[in-house]
């Protein structure tokens, strides 16, 4: 097998440091396929992926920290009134243990 050179440079791109993605599309839009103008092929992506890609555009704008609820609590612990319920920590690290468990199991 021989490799020939091409003349053409390629362009070089950093990974993640491409094209911004074209705004998605709302769930169903997909279903119909354009035709491209420039009579080249056509992709057609089913309702699902317009889906993800629709639940992906929202969570993108979605925080990931709720700042009103993280000022509350800084308050309650500068004023002392801040508690930890130690049995539901504890509850609540054993069911999040026993979930990690069961779905390595399967």
């Amino acid at each position: 097998m021989k490799v020939e050179k091409s003349n053409k440079p390629v362009p070089i791109t950093p990974a993640g440091e491409g094209q911004a993605r074209a705004p998605t599309a709302k769930r169903g839009a997909a279903a119909s396929p354009q035709p491209s103008s420039s009579g080249g092929t056509s992709v057609h992506l089913g309702t699902t992926s317009a889906h993800l890609l629709s639940m992906e555009a929202s969570m993108a704008n979605t925080p990931l920290v709720d700042a009103a609820k993280v000022a509350e609590i800084k308050q309650a612990i500068s004023e002392g009134r801040f508690q930890v319920h130690s049995d539901v920590v504890a509850d609540r690290l054993i069911e999040t243990v026993t979930e990690l468990i069961n779905t390595q199991k399967t």
